[in-house]
């Protein structure tokens, strides 16, 4: 019996002829609903027609998790007075619940995208209403692209449905413009926010260090755990209390020891009895329930009795580094529309509390929606369902945002190497069997190359593994944590258990038994031992993480990056490793390896083949070139072989050059004579500019291949640099073609010749040539020299050769300058002259007794 009261509380039902008659005019919607108004369970009950007097539909509900996926299709069928399986149904991932009167299907967004790449047009599909659009989940964004061009090109009687609780409509409405021409979607409200709530402000005490990576301050869960005893005490009703993470929901789990309260952690890896206890609610008389939650409570679910929520005010978000192939997290404050759906779960069913664990001056900084996942995670995935739907480069697709040109780049080389896309980036006959394994298309390679070595039930039951990484108490030694996992009644255990036959299955129903890539182990027969399988697996899926042992402790993955185990671990004495899980931050240049099987050399190179390179190597390493013969795997070195005389010219010649530009020019020889060419020739540049070129020490290691032959391509080593004359070199950078370099000696001469009849060395050094000369031997000259039309700077000197004065002007100095001078050096060096008329006066080099002596 249908349920009309618990119904027609759902404020969302006000919306619903305006959300039929939108959809029966242009195809397609976004409705907008608050937290709690019912847009998640009874809209699809309408749009099928199962209550209300509308027309009978078949109802496609997609929602990004699983946990969200049963507790819809639970509560619809309670609404209905069915059972799930009945009208209303559910699928996800390896379980499906539904049959022939089934009218309303929930599913995760990864199986409605498993369906669209087997059946483009839906059949037997009338409306697809995609849920909680705002999170932004990369599935989800890449079944509404595919839903659109369905409509567009094959169905355009398929009706779509946008709903979140805190979209952007706006945007939303112009992905979904209607076939006819009419402009964007209709946007359909639905008010109401359900029985309210008041947010309190609760910020952690001062000194909190900010999260990086997945750690977190453990202070920041004191705090929040000394809010949840302060809500217990002062509100009734259950408490849902938001973390970004497992690690953080068990660590406040041990700080809520010895509340007057049940604890239960909540999260995606929760064993079913776990979900099913929190969404039953308490049973009457009960105690008082704490629910320790990730994101999967924010949307899509109500928990019962839940009357207060706990905001940690942080949220995980998914990072790639596309260099290094490795995947990590990020704790992120959790964005605006995050913060709006968790303050939805306190008053869904009556006035609610909500505890904010920050400043509110800090909310205006927090930003809106979640970061597009597209914009941020690995694309592989994405890029495979793409090249399987017709359009390698996504670009005809109707996407919020497009992917970042690097990431698909990356995406693209894992998917060619793994021969599931062509050159041009289409999809190879394998891509496609490889799309229909419903796994990332890494640890499809692993499936289908792994299964004729070692059995197609191993390689199933080692990529379950992979793809939902064991819980941290299984240890990070692979092939122990396959064991644990046959051995374990835990939760993990039965959903491992469930994928693997899943996989097992798929192998057959993607085009039956695939002909792999024939790796068989050294003794040239099939792997045998689940070590030995678990470690081909793994390497197979992640060939750029087979990683060879250092001296010193550690290992280098294939990619290049470092890898580190954790104290203690049985891997450590490991002469190779496949790395499946590890994670790296930004602070940190070396990876934490979560998780890894031993492999042998063997292995590693038949999985990483693509890897493998020979030929020489010769570069500038320690001060001098060193050139060696090398095989590698990747950046790991597996056979080295010093070269002597035979190594490549042009790679010495490149190695040098290296040296060249680390150390600098100072690796050649450079005379006196020689930095004084450079210097002049330096000021002509600066003063004249070309033909004259540039001698700066940056701008001659730019073209020092041109002036440093054919002395450079005889080098070999350090030593032959340090003998090529750089003065002499350095002829070839001049202007010959022009004739101006025959003008050097005038335009920059070496020397000046003075009224003293002294030739007197210009110094170049400097911004301004300088000439550093005897107050006397300058009497008589009223201009002062030039080099190039540019003035020297005047260095007149005492007796004794120490500065007196300096000037770029000398009739200037002679008029004004020169008396205070003489006033104070003719007292000091009185055996030199000192006229009262400088201008008028014989230069000399001499004192007042020579000079009459000469007369």
């Amino acid at each position: 019996m249908i349920r009309n009261d618990a119904l027609d509380r759902l404020p969302v039902r006000h919306a619903v002829p305006e959300l039929l008659s939108a959809l029966d005019e242009r195809g397609t919607a976004v409705l907008y609903a608050p937290p709690g108004t019912g847009k998640t369970t009874l809209v699809p009950l309408a749009l099928a027609g199962l209550i209300g007097d509308g027309q009978r539909r078949r109802v496609l509900v997609a929602e990004p998790r699983r946990m969200a996926v049963r507790a819809a299709a639970r509560r619809m069928a309670w609404l209905l007075g069915q059972e799930v399986g009945e009208a209303v149904g559910f699928s996800v991932r390896g379980e499906r619940r539904a049959g022939p009167a089934t009218r309303v299907e929930v599913v995760t967004t990864g199986v409605l995208l498993q369906r669209l790449q087997r059946d483009q047009e839906l059949a037997g599909v009338d409306v697809v209403l995609l849920d909680e659009c705002h999170e932004r989940h990369l599935d989800a964004d890449t079944a509404m692209a595919f839903l659109v061009d369905v409509r567009a090109a094959l169905r355009p009687e398929l009706k779509l449905i946008a709903a979140s609780a805190t979209s952007d409509a706006e945007a939303w409405a112009e992905l979904l413009t209607v076939l006819d021409g009419s402009g964007p979607a209709p946007i359909v409200r639905a008010t109401g926010e359900g029985h309210g709530c008041r947010v309190l402000f609760a910020p952690p005490p001062a000194g909190i260090r900010p999260a990086h990576g997945t750690w977190v301050d453990p202070a920041l869960l004191r705090h929040v755990a000394a809010t949840v005893r302060l809500a217990l005490e002062r509100h009734e009703g259950d408490v849902l209390c938001f973390l970004p993470g497992t690690g953080e929901i068990a660590r406040t789990a041990g700080m809520l020891d010895g509340v007057d309260a049940e604890v239960l952690q909540l999260h995606g890896r929760a064993p079913a009895a776990v979900q099913d206890a929190v969404l039953r609610g308490t049973e009457p008389g009960g105690r008082r329930r704490v629910v320790l939650a990730t994101a999967v409570a924010e949307s899509s679910l109500t928990v019962p009795g839940v009357r207060i929520v706990v905001d940690s005010g942080l949220a995980r978000e998914p990072r790639m580094d596309h260099a290094r192939g490795l995947g990590s997290l990020a704790t992120v404050p959790v964005s605006v529309a995050g913060a709006t759906q968790r303050l939805g779960r306190a008053g869904r069913e009556a006035f609610g509390t909500v505890y904010r664990c920050w400043a509110e001056a800090e909310d205006g900084r927090r930003a809106r929606f979640p970061s597009p996942e597209i914009r941020i995670a690995d694309l592989a995935s994405f890029a495979l369902r793409t090249a399987c739907w017709g359009d390698p480069s996504a670009a005809g697709l109707a996407l919020l945002d497009a992917p970042p040109a690097g990431a698909m780049a990356a995406a693209r080389s894992v998917l060619t190497a793994i021969g599931a896309v062509d050159e041009d980036g289409g999809a190879t006959e394998r891509g496609v069997r490889m799309s229909r394994l419903g796994v990332h298309p890494r640890l499809a390679r692993a499936l289908l190359d792994g299964a004729p070595t070692v059995g197609t039930r191993r390689a199933a039951e080692v990529v379950a593994l992979l793809s939902e990484e064991p819980p941290r108490e299984y240890g990070d030694d692979l092939a122990a944590a396959w064991r644990s996992a046959r051995r374990g009644g835990d939760g993990y255990g039965a959903r491992w258990r469930t994928e693997a036959r899943r996989l097992e299955r798929s192998i057959a129903e993607a085009g039956g038994s695939p002909r792999g890539s024939g790796l068989v182990g050294a003794a040239g027969a099939p792997v045998a031992g689940d070590d030995a399988a678990a470690g081909l697996v793994t390497a197979l899926a992640f060939p750029e993480r087979v990683a060879r042992a250092r001296q010193g402790g550690g290992f280098l993955m294939a990619s290049g990056t470092g890898a580190s185990l954790v104290e203690g671990s049985a891997l450590r004495s490991a002469p190779w490793l496949a790395v499946a899980v590890a994670d790296r931050t930004a602070q940190n240049a070396t990876a934490r390896v979560r998780l890894a099987a031993v492999v042998d050399e063997d292995v590693a190179r038949a999985a990483a083949g693509h890897l493998l390179t020979a030929g020489e190597e010769v570069r500038w390493e320690d001060g001098d070139v060193v050139a060696r013969s090398v095989a590698r795997l990747g950046a790991v070195e597996l056979a080295v072989r010093p070269l002597r005389e035979e190594a490549d010219a042009g790679l010495v010649r490149e190695a040098l050059l290296d040296g060249l530009r680390r150390e600098g020019l100072g690796l050649l020889r450079w005379s006196r004579e020689s930095e004084e060419l450079r210097r002049r020739r330096g000021f002509l540049h600066r003063i004249l500019g070309e033909p004259w070129p540039d001698v700066a020490e940056q701008a001659l290691l730019d073209r020092a291949a041109e002036w440093l032959e054919p002395e450079l391509s005889r080098a070999r080593r350090r030593s032959d640099l340090g003998r090529i004359d750089a003065g002499q070199a350095l002829q070839r950078l001049l202007p010959w073609a022009t004739g101006e370099a025959a003008r050097l000696d005038e335009l920059a001469p070496e020397r000046i010749e003075v009224p003293s009849g002294s030739r007197i060395r210009v110094d170049y050094g400097g911004e301004q040539p300088v000439l550093a000369v005897k107050l006397q031997e300058m009497f008589g000259l009223a201009e002062t020299p030039r080099v190039a039309g540019t003035p020297v700077l005047v260095h007149l000197l005492s007796p004794a050769g120490r500065p007196a004065a300096v000037t770029t002007d000398l009739a200037s100095f002679w008029r004004e300058g020169y008396r205070s001078v003489r006033a104070e050096l003719r007292g000091r060096y009185p055996r030199h002259p000192w006229p009262e008329d400088p201008g008028a006066a014989q230069p000399t080099r001499h004192t007042s007794a020579r000079l009459r002596r000469e007369r």
